[in-house]
């Protein structure tokens, strides 16, 4: 069965940190790259960062030194550690296979809000 779940989004203040968290089926995670993508309003969908199977990470400029991504395959779990979030970083944040396809499944996503 394909899954998605995404957890640990919510309100806070521009400056502070969330955890998100995805766990996955293992049919999703397998031993390929993962990522985080965000969708803010009336913007579309894009690639924050990745994670290959064996650690490699890339981020998006905006989110450099902010954003860390890891994952834990023992548990089909991949992480985002956002700090110094800002009010741009406000958008519903979604995991999912890298790359993804017109067919692709995605999860529910969790809210991410960023007040000043």
């Amino acid at each position: 069965q394909v899954q998605l779940v995404e957890s640990g989004g919510g309100l806070v203040q521009a400056g502070g940190s969330l955890r998100l968290s995805c766990v996955a089926s293992r049919i999703l995670f397998g031993n390929g790259a993962m990522g985080w993508y965000r969708q803010a309003p009336r913007k579309q969908r894009e690639l924050v960062a990745t994670i290959g199977s064996s650690g490699g990470t890339t981020y998006i400029d905006s989110v450099k030194g902010r954003f860390i991504i890891s994952r834990d395959n023992a548990k089909n779990t991949v992480y985002l550690q956002m700090n110094s979030l800002k009010q741009e970083d406000t958008a519903v944040y979604y995991c999912n296979m890298v790359p993804t396809y017109a067919w692709t499944y995605w999860g529910q996503g969790t809210q991410v809000t960023v007040s000043s």
